[in-house]
């Protein structure tokens, strides 16, 4: 698959098939997540893989939205992405560089689940992003530590649905030349 094709291919999946991924392909999305650019090269992204059943069924009950949860049924694992809190964007003396602040962890975890999720499409997987969860009980229920901000939950699974794509912004409606 080309790079475009990756692109274009890439969907918010919401219906999967009750079938494994394979450790490579987990690994291959995660050492991509690792790969993506960071401020400073901080690599504040952390990355915590449900795949555990008993683990999996309490996130689904007490971490997720039902609807995420429902959305998610059958994919193979789960990704609850975070990242190191005042690390990306703060400086040495351990103040913020700019207004960004934590913003700017935010912004490296983005690129970080941005990569995953085009490995993922990549290798024919599909993935939904999935923000709306209770941070607090995915930090007690994976043991994550009072250091890191708990990001989006990734669901990463072989699709069960194709989606067309939806209509995007053209060139001219987004980018404005100087």
């Amino acid at each position: 698959m080309t790079f475009e094709e990756t692109l274009t291919s890439r969907r918010s999946i919401r219906r999967y098939k009750a079938e494994p991924v394979s450790r490579e392909d987990i690994d291959a999305c995660l050492q991509a997540a690792i790969l993506a650019p960071s401020w400073k090269n901080s690599q504040t992204p952390r990355f915590y893989v449900v795949q555990s059943p008993e683990i999996r069924k309490q996130v689904d009950q007490e971490g997720l939205a039902p609807f995420n949860a429902d959305n998610a049924e059958n994919a193979a694992v789960l990704v609850v992405m975070t990242f190191v809190r005042d690390k990306s964007g703060w400086g040495n003396d351990g103040a913020p560089a700019n207004e960004g602040g934590n913003g700017w962890g935010w912004f490296d975890l983005g690129l970080a689940c941005e990569n995953f999720c085009l490995q993922a499409a990549n290798l024919g997987l599909g993935t939904l992003i999935m923000g709306i969860r209770d941070a607090h009980a995915l930090k007690r229920i994976l043991g994550i530590p009072e250091n890191e901000i708990v990001g989006p939950v990734v669901s990463l699974g072989h699709p069960d649905i194709d989606p067309v794509m939806p209509t995007r912004h053209s060139l001219v409606d987004a980018a404005k030349f100087l």
